[in-house]
């Protein structure tokens, strides 16, 4: 099993108790798959992660804690155009850019003043209160994903 770490499973907990449900196994093993590596990965790869430590999970189960965690809000599903969905654990502000050579989806810090910024855009009236921001293009081969 892939451990979460002490303040990972008290956010979860949290998250799922405020949705009327409760902490399973199955669903810490998921969160902590996306958790271990943020890249972002679709329902197959997150089934082949946990399937590495937890032999008997299936697919089925798998996508079923998927949409747990997008309904308690914990990961935002990310849908692209003939696409499968990918997941992102990153409850932070920050956009995503999809490398059209790759694949590979790349979270972009925002700054700080963004809502303030979207809200100076928006016609009056208008009031967002999510916004969902996606790049498409090419990115640097050798790009080093801890410099992001």
């Amino acid at each position: 099993m892939i451990n979460l770490t002490d303040a990972a499973k008290a956010h979860l907990d949290d998250a799922l108790a405020s949705s009327g449900l409760r902490s399973t196994r199955q669903r810490e093993q998921i969160y902590a798959v996306l958790l271990k590596r943020r890249d972002h990965p679709t329902a197959d790869e997150v089934y082949a992660r946990a399937k590495e430590v937890m032999p008997t999970i299936s697919l089925a189960t798998v996508y079923n804690c998927l949409e747990t965690l997008v309904d308690c809000n914990l990961v935002k599903k990310l849908n692209y155009e003939r696409e499968p969905s990918r997941f992102c654990p990153n409850d932070g502000e920050h956009a995503h850019f999809l490398d059209e050579a790759n694949g590979r989806v790349y979270d972009i810090l925002l700054p700080e003043n963004f809502r303030s910024m979207v809200s100076q855009i928006l016609p009056k009236g208008f009031e967002a209160n999510k916004v969902k921001l996606t790049f498409t293009g090419y990115a640097p081969q050798d790009l080093d994903t801890n410099s992001l």
